[in-house]
């Protein structure tokens, strides 16, 4: 299944379709779907692909160019050799990081390659990777001899929540959200999953060869040599402790410093730190989130009770009876997604162009919408629960409260509710919004 990737392979189309020599990076975490996309966009096109391992890369591509250009069976062993040969080519090598491993001066060889023998051909060169710390370290950065020579760089992303309905055409909302708060928006995931997605969770689980228990280990080996303080720092943010002093308190190591450890997984992309959006860039006040819902997810309910998944005695019960208080988080992100949809579509007061969390002294708005050249801003509550007229009144009346706390005081206010399922969405005193208008806006 290919879907919702037509800007990146229109991007790479046009590459691919050029005159000129091209290097095209393509990078992001691994399941995203990278080696889908590089291989859609070629699949009526002569091309060599190489999936780069650990060691005897040279002999290994060798081989795999020979189907298409036999002639360099010829070629001496050596890189520079290889290009010779195939110049005007299309060549795709994932995992490039591990052509780093094997050897650290690649990226000197592949920098004289393309200046010498490359440059002034129409050969297509792609490289992929999924180790983000390599691949923005040694391939993207000002630092690396690849610099400057690159002619186009593609940063995968997960799909977005409205995506799952591709997906699931069947599936309501509700389970939509439930699925969103397992898979997130990564396409191997959702691929794996059948529904009714509890059903397949509980069949999933009790598995002995179940993906789910080495999946995490086996993303984070990309990453981390010694991954261990890295796991528990995750566990710590899947079950709500975003700021330092809660990371640090719930591993219990109040005078120890995590934050080069926080640094690289921000730098990993498994973590990242958010501020209130009224707050400086400069300000300490940040909290830690995990980005990925299936790391979160993992931390939050496999990772604790992996002995119990082993011995094939933990119920899925046990995630069932706290997964709506989880998916109180995830909401937030697919509420933030909607608010997005709904601004791109001229839907809401006003246009904002600044939205997120707020919180000071122990309070917090879920979302906050600003534009700040029309002084006007929306505050939004997000609850992942029924709201009869009753709760909505209380919520709208706490909100309005907590406004004022904001200091947006000479801003033109408004306010949103977005539930699950919401009663009398006419009110007229906020925007109402609950599952119910996914269809018409996302």
């Amino acid at each position: 299944m290919f879907i919702n990737r037509e800007e990146e392979l229109k991007a790479l189309s046009e590459k691919l379709n050029s005159n000129t020599f091209e290097f095209v990076v393509i990078y992001g975490r691994r399941r995203i779907g990278k080696t889908k996309l590089a291989l859609k966009s070629v699949e009526n096109k002569e091309h060599i692909y190489y999936l780069a391992v650990e060691g005897d890369n040279l002999k290994h591509f060798k081989r795999y160019a020979s189907k298409v250009v036999p002639t360099i069976e010829y070629a001496r062993e050596d890189w520079e050799a290889y290009f010779n040969f195939l110049k005007d080519k299309i060549i795709i090598i994932d995992e490039f990081p591990n052509l780093i491993k094997e050897n650290p001066n690649i990226l000197s060889l592949f920098q004289r390659i393309v200046d010498v023998h490359l440059k002034d051909t129409k050969t297509k060169l792609i490289i992929l990777g999924s180790s983000i710390s390599m691949m923005g370290e040694k391939v993207l950065s000002y630092k690396s001899p690849l610099y400057g020579r690159k002619t186009g760089v593609l940063k995968i992303k997960p799909l977005k929540f409205k995506h799952l309905k591709e997906f699931f055409p069947n599936a309501t909302w509700k389970e939509l959200v439930e699925i969103y708060g397992f898979a997130d928006g990564i396409p191997y995931y959702l691929e794996k999953i059948k529904l009714p997605f509890w059903d397949y969770l509980e069949e999933e689980i009790k598995r002995v060869d179940s993906f789910l228990k080495y999946e995490v280990d086996f993303l984070m080996k990309y990453e981390f040599e010694e991954p261990t303080t890295y796991k528990k720092i995750l566990e710590a943010i899947s079950f709500g402790n975003h700021s330092l002093g809660e990371i640090k308190n719930y591993l219990g190591i109040k005078h120890s410093d995590i934050t080069p450890y926080l640094k690289n997984l921000i730098e990993t992309e498994f973590i990242e730190r958010e501020i209130p959006i009224t707050e400086s860039p400069k300000t300490k006040r940040g909290r830690y989130y995990i980005k990925d819902n299936f790391i979160a997810f993992y931390f939050r309910y496999i990772f604790p009770n992996l002995s119990a998944i082993e011995e094939g005695i933990f119920e899925i019960g046990e995630i069932k009876n706290d997964y709506n208080q989880y998916l109180g988080f995830v909401f937030e992100k697919v509420a933030k997604e909607f608010l997005i949809e709904l601004n791109k579509n001229n839907k809401l007061p006003f246009k904002f162009l600044n939205i997120g969390r707020w919180w000071k002294k122990g309070e917090e708005v879920d979302l906050i919408a600003l534009n700040k050249n029309e002084k006007r801003v929306l505050f939004v509550e997000v609850k992942w629960k029924n709201l009869k007229g009753k709760d909505v009144k209380k919520i709208l009346n706490d909100l309005k409260r907590k406004s004022e706390l904001v200091g947006l005081d000479d801003y033109e206010k408004y306010y949103a509710i977005i539930g699950r399922r919401v009663e009398n969405k006419e009110d007229k005193d906020c925007l109402l919004f609950d599952l119910g208008d996914f269809d018409r806006c996302l």
